[in-house]
């Protein structure tokens, strides 16, 4: 899967912006506040129709502005034109100028690995946040994944109601919150059995990628989940003997919405014992074995974005990590330094200068 042409209005910084790329590698440069990382976020939203920041979707649009326009040309097995537009109160996506009427049902159309610096609270953050990250690889594969787990959110959400209700109301008979509980199981187990079967995946590839970045042996992710090894009915059993808790609490204690995992280096966790550098270079680890597993599930590359990648990584690292490129992935990077453009000696690529929201100059380089 490859962009061949970008199209912005009224996007962050870029007030019209038309953009072509090449299909292996583009090196984005320029200094801080640019719009280098706008750039590489435009093509995220194109995909996913919204931004991996933690703003708001309304900033998305160029002050002065009352909507955005992000379009872009996919070529797969053929070109496909993509288009999301954005205001303050609504949001449309488009194929090829017809509506969709489901986000859902463009999701997962462009697919997108990303590394961002802030991907490293994936490792540093909560169990909510790498769910998060989670359900979004997993999403991008499989839209079937991105309906059960909505629908085991709608159901959570009315078991928990219920719950409250029946503390409030003194309801003694179970009966509607058990066909909710067991719809709930139902929805639940499809998922673990996703987020079991894609983390192994992970795992096939995680060691031996993290080896040849760092040179450090034994990175795995360990799955934890209330489901491990449990059937349906040892499940409901487990939740009919926590009923009592969950009135008390109000809510379901057990279910996958607490499911965590973990990076573990030679067995301990990077979260309490890694250093910064090894937390970052398990992330692009993790990253590059999600291009591979999308390959097998797909048969193609997703578009592969590294954000800021060389920022705290030394030039042997750097220079591993780049070994790693596959010229059959394309691939965007940004770096404020010109002087890191000379580790690109090896590749063919496109070199783009960006100031002040505006692409003030472009290159095909040459450097094998």
């Amino acid at each position: 899967m490859k962009i061949e042409l970008l199209k912005l209005l009224n996007f962050r910084n870029y007030q019209q912006l038309e953009i072509s790329f090449h299909p292996s590698l583009n090196v984005i440069y320029g200094k801080n506040g640019s719009g280098k990382t706008n750039l590489v976020e435009a093509i995220y939203v194109l995909g996913l129709t919204r931004s991996f920041r933690l703003s708001q979707e309304k900033t998305l649009i160029l002050d002065g502005a009352i909507s955005t326009k992000v379009e872009g040309v996919i070529r797969n097995r053929y070109k496909t034109t993509y288009t999301v537009l954005l205001n303050k109160e609504a949001k449309k996506v488009m194929i090829n100028d017809n509506k969709v009427g489901k986000l859902s049902d463009y999701i997962s159309k462009i697919t997108i690995v990303l590394f961002h610096p802030d991907d490293l609270r994936f490792i540093k953050d909560t169990p909510s946040t790498r769910r998060k990250n989670l359900n979004i690889s997993i999403s991008e594969m499989n839209l079937d994944y991105l309906r059960v787990l909505n629908l085991y959110n709608k159901i959570l959400k009315q078991r928990n109601a219920y719950l409250k209700q029946m503390i409030i109301n003194h309801h003694e008979t179970t009966s509607y919150l058990d066909i909710l509980t067991s719809k709930l199981v139902d929805a639940g187990l499809y998922i673990y059995q996703k987020r079991k079967t894609f983390l192994e995946k992970v795992n096939s590839y995680l060691a031996r990628l993290y080896f040849q970045i760092t040179g450090l042996e034994g990175l795995e992710i360990v799955y934890r989940s209330s489901y491990e090894k449990k059937s349906k009915e040892e499940i409901l059993q487990a939740m009919q003997s926590g009923l009592e808790k969950d009135l008390m609490l109000g809510k379901t204690s057990i279910g996958i919405h607490g499911d965590d995992l973990a990076f573990l280096l030679k067995g301990k966790d990077l979260k309490e014992y890694g250093s910064e550098g090894q937390k970052k270079n398990a992330i692009i680890a993790y990253k590059f074995s999600e291009l591979e597993i999308f390959k097998e599930k797909t048969g193609y590359y997703p578009i592969f974005i590294l954000d800021d990648l060389f920022s705290e990584l030394d030039q042997e690292k750097v220079q591993n990590i780049l070994r790693l490129l596959s010229s059959d992935v394309q691939t965007f990077i940004t770096t404020t330094s010109l002087g890191i453009l000379s580790s690109f000696e090896n590749h063919l690529y496109k070199q783009i200068h960006i100031e002040d929201g505006h692409v003030i100059g472009e290159s095909e380089e040459n450097g094998k």
